[in-house]
């Protein structure tokens, strides 16, 4: 069982993505912003980080660039919908900044349930 942590700014999305990771029986974090996610890291170190992009405080880019500097080892999926212009720009600075994969939405859960079990086999082996 791993500890999974999902930001994102929409409740919705939260509990659909929590739904999602404990089918596989996992915990979860939940962070409304990245701020709060941030929060977390003085007292748990997750295995996996799933983040929206686009979020108020702080976004998912800077997230994303503070955990690969504190837990460089630790799994990020990076997902958005792109606001008021195209999502694959976003997604293409999330992996470049080091998320491990990347979604648009809407987001195909079952592939997403598919890359979580893949990223988690991954950090086990490391």
């Amino acid at each position: 069982m791993a500890l999974v942590l999902i930001v994102d700014d929409d409740p919705q999305m939260l509990r659909l993505l929590t739904d999602v990771v404990e089918l596989d029986n996992h915990d979860v974090l939940l962070a409304q912003d990245g701020a709060m996610a941030s929060e977390y890291f003085d007292h748990q170190t997750p295995d996996l980080m799933i983040t929206d992009i686009l979020m108020p405080n702080k976004e998912g880019l800077e997230l994303i660039s503070e955990v690969r500097e504190k837990f460089p080892k630790m799994k990020i999926i990076a997902y958005s919908g792109g606001g008021s212009s195209d999502p694959q720009s976003y997604l293409e600075f999330a992996s470049g900044m080091g998320a491990d994969r990347v979604f648009s939405k809407p987001m195909p859960l079952a592939e997403l349930r598919q890359e979580i079990q893949i990223l988690l086999a991954e950090s086990v082996e490391q």
